[in-house]
């Protein structure tokens, strides 16, 4: 896509005057960083809070009768028995149990309020469109920004902007106002800190950003800490680690599939990921922890015995909390358990490495006290 025919968010001014290196990413003029640079961006985020612009990501409202069971004949998800103010993390499957796209879903009254990824949001919502039926409508939030205040310190900074603020558990989800602005927050993120995602009208998106960077504990902060952050937690990444080939099970998200959708089904590929969670996948997506300091990207394959490739590194990349490479892939099952040896193809030469716990980094997301 040229260069000039990237789509700009409506903190594109601002990521300007921050000094931020645009690039394209999903068809938007994204940062990627700014003068501070990636890892003092990721390691800011760890200990106080960092600003991230994801309203690239895609802001979908669905309404009409029954729509949380007409959503659920596309996603395996208990959506139906969805508390309102709560949010939860789910799938669009295939008939072949693969991956469609990961997306959150909230319930506010009697409609659910989506978040698909930027990559996907065009064919998630003709495939709502179309598979829904008629009755059910689905409005694309064209005009909306969505801001993610990530780390420690984000509780105390959006306390002070909003009453009540700290109080929010991990995954629900608000109407508030911040500063006069009226917007709906959710008590989560993408990094496996505490934060929040703030989804504001597109022309007082500058305002709030502005406001929250104002406070002392707040930093600007790019793509690159994002992905960074999201590799340390374990957390997939859609086109990398997740896509049509490949389904919940063997991803590792068989936690996401609660009891009564294991038992009654009702969603496409249901058949084959009811299969695997009873007798399991014949892979797995795994962490791995390559030795020294090389970096396993992407499409590095996996091999075993002469040579042969048995499994593909998935992301990859340096951990600055660990100060060391890390990576996700997947392997076949029997070589799942953390602490096996792998080896790695890097660039043609074969590196050690070997199977490691996922999370890289501990969650540290809010839970009630």
């Amino acid at each position: 896509m040229a260069e000039d025919k990237l789509a700009r968010t409506p903190l594109y001014a601002l990521h300007q005057s921050l000094g931020a290196k645009l690039v394209a990413f999903a068809g938007y003029e994204m940062p990627v960083q700014y003068p501070a640079g990636i890892i003092a961006e990721h390691l800011h985020t760890r200990a106080q809070a960092s600003l991230f612009d994801v309203s690239h990501m895609g802001q979908v409202v669905l309404a009409g009768a029954d729509i949380a069971g007409r959503l659920e004949r596309l996603v395996p998800a208990d959506i139906a028995g969805l508390k309102c103010g709560r949010v939860r993390y789910t799938m669009f499957t295939n008939e072949r149990g693969g991956i469609l796209d990961d997306l959150m879903v909230a319930k506010e009254g009697e409609t659910l309020r989506l978040v698909v990824n930027a990559s996907r949001k065009a064919e998630d919502i003709a495939h709502l469109r179309a598979a829904l039926g008629v009755g059910a409508l689905v409005t694309y939030l064209e005009d909306r920004a969505l801001i993610a205040l990530q780390g420690p310190a984000s509780a105390g900074v959006l306390a002070r902007l909003v009453p009540g603020a700290a109080a929010m558990g991990f995954m629900t989800m608000a109407a508030v106002e911040i500063g006069g602005i009226a917007c709906f927050v959710t008590r989560s993120g993408y990094t496996g800190e505490d934060g929040y995602e703030i989804s504001v009208p597109g022309g007082e998106a500058e305002a709030l950003a502005q406001r929250l960077l104002a406070e002392p504990e707040v930093a600007p902060a790019g793509l690159g800490a994002r992905d960074t952050l999201r590799l340390e937690a374990g957390l997939c990444l859609y086109g990398n680690d997740i896509d049509e080939t490949t389904t919940p099970i063997e991803a590792d998200l068989a936690w996401t599939i609660q009891k009564r959708r294991r038992e009654e089904g009702g969603f496409p590929g249901d058949a084959i990921i009811q299969r695997e969670l009873a007798q399991g996948a014949s892979r797995r997506r795994v962490g791995i922890k390559p030795e020294g300091r090389q970096i396993a990207r992407g499409h590095t394959p996996i091999v075993g015995a002469g040579g042969r490739e048995i499994g593909m590194v998935t992301s990859g990349g340096f951990s600055p909390s660990l100060e060391g490479a890390i990576a996700m892939g997947y392997v076949p099952a029997s070589l799942a358990a953390p602490g096996t040896a792998l080896r790695l193809s890097v660039r043609g030469a074969e590196r050690a490495a070997q199977i490691a716990a996922l999370p890289f980094v501990p969650h540290r997301y809010h839970t009630a006290r």
